[in-house]
């Protein structure tokens, strides 16, 4: 891996050179062209121009190649990363059948071994769904249900999910109400997509949580027209230069170790498509490296 991104790095400094080469030879060209034919003013012209399409293709391709390395660096990624989220449930799962079908074991460690390889099912389930839902949301012919959704019933269930599925206590995953009674707040929407969303986020915050996290969850009304879902957690932070490339598309940011955390990198990019479908939007905060992230997803506010 450390070979293919140096691999990488070198290519798009080659990119970069040679387009940055080639953009001076034209430059001077130009130039050149110009001091020779100062006094003819028709040729003058059309020369300058000309040269200036070069130039300005010449900046365009490097642009457009290093997009696209970048592109593709990131879509291998994203295949590793799911295929490790699929390769690791599998092996599991057949290490434990084998043990059932080899070894006679015990009633309580029988149980034990079933609900490993349901939560291993799950794991599974929950990487293609997510893989699915987000080539769906994408799709702006796709139809979204419309219905008049409750803020805090759908906060709530989705925290009792997420303290279900992490087996927290209360204390670790709560949240506040503010101003208003949550459950006087509606948005319109599909209940199920936006559900999809604050789970992401949810499972977010918990993946770059330390071993005991303080995660909240508040429900505001910043202005007349807008509700905001406001998840914060005391997590590993993120640089403010990458507080927009978290919601891209494979992007996963990097713990102060230097590893990045599982998963498909594919979370918060389906929450900000969801929230954007429903005619919102999504954005992080966060005062950096080890001090926590708060994720807002803005919803426009459906008024009773």
């Amino acid at each position: 891996m450390p070979m293919r991104i140096t691999s990488r790095k070198t290519t798009i400094a080659f990119f970069i050179t040679l387009g940055v080469c080639i953009a001076v030879a034209a430059t001077v060209l130009s130039t050149s062209w110009i001091i020779l034919n100062w006094r003819e003013i028709v040729p003058l012209i059309l020369g300058v121009i000309f040269f200036g399409f070069i130039i300005a293709g010449v900046i365009l391709n490097t642009i457009f190649l290093v997009r696209e390395i970048r592109r593709n660096e990131q879509q291998d990624s994203f295949l590793n990363a799911v295929t490790h989220e699929l390769k690791t449930p599998i092996t599991s799962i057949r290490l434990y059948l084998e043990t059932l079908q080899k070894r006679n074991v015990d009633e309580e460690q029988r149980r034990e071994f079933y609900q490993v390889m349901l939560d291993d099912t799950q794991r599974l389930m929950g990487t293609v769904e997510g893989v699915l839902r987000a080539a769906r949301v994408v799709q702006k012919n796709a139809l979204l249900s419309r219905t008049q959704i409750a803020i805090g019933p759908l906060v709530q269930d989705a925290i009792d999910l997420a303290r279900s599925r992490h087996h927290f206590p209360v204390e670790a995953l709560d949240w506040a109400r503010d101003g208003r009674p949550a459950q006087q707040l509606t948005v319109m929407g599909d209940r199920e997509e936006l559900f999809t969303a604050l789970s992401n986020v949810l499972d977010n915050a918990v993946k770059y949580s330390p071993k005991e996290p303080c995660i909240r969850v508040a429900a505001v009304t910043p202005d007349l027209e807008h509700v905001e879902i406001r998840v914060q957690d005391n997590g590993v932070g993120i640089p403010r230069g990458e507080l927009k490339r978290v919601f891209k598309r494979f992007y996963r940011v990097l713990t102060p170790g230097g590893s990045q955390v599982k998963g498909s990198g594919l979370g918060l990019f389906i929450v900000r498509a969801i929230a954007r479908r429903h005619n919102g939007n999504a954005y992080a905060e966060s005062d950096g490296s080890g001090h926590g992230t708060t994720i807002t997803i803005q919803l426009p506010r459906n008024s009773q």
